[in-house]
């Protein structure tokens, strides 16, 4: 696929998580994830945000999700530029979720990394704000 079908794909996605608030995450494992998967997360592991870490499973990678949406409302998520060179694509742009224990939100600017091969994603590694998602789910 080329960089502007890859973009297109992915703008079709963000619509769809936001729409759905987050509850859509079929939409990600029918039409952007490959069968591999190389996923990471800028806190790797790191408590309160266990779930944002590494993983190499398609079937593992959906704990990420359930564990993200059992702690976490999503308020938006706003993705506003798309890079793409070759098979990569960065997305920008900010995201606000709500704390379900803490009723804190953390709102912090976003940065995808995304490379496709055969029109699905192999590799993808997000980058936000730490700090403030830790203090809005610390007490």
């Amino acid at each position: 696929m080329s960089s502007e079908a890859n973009v297109e794909l992915l703008k079709k996605a963000y619509r769809e998580w936001n729409d759905s608030k987050g509850q859509n995450v079929d939409y990600w494992f029918d039409n952007v994830i490959g069968p591999q998967i190389k996923f990471g997360s800028v806190p790797r592991g790191a408590a309160p945000l266990a779930f944002a870490t590494d993983y190499d499973d398609r079937t593992k990678l959906r704990s990420y999700f359930t564990e993200l949406l059992a702690g976490w409302t999503m308020q938006h998520y706003t993705m506003e530029e798309y890079i793409a060179q070759g098979d990569v694509v960065v997305v920008r742009g900010s995201t606000a979720w709500s704390n379900k224990k803490t009723g804190k939100t953390a709102e912090t600017p976003k940065i995808n990394f995304w490379r496709f091969k055969d029109g699905k994603a192999v590799e993808y590694y997000e980058y936000f704000d730490t700090a403030c998602v830790v203090v809005a789910a610390t007490p």
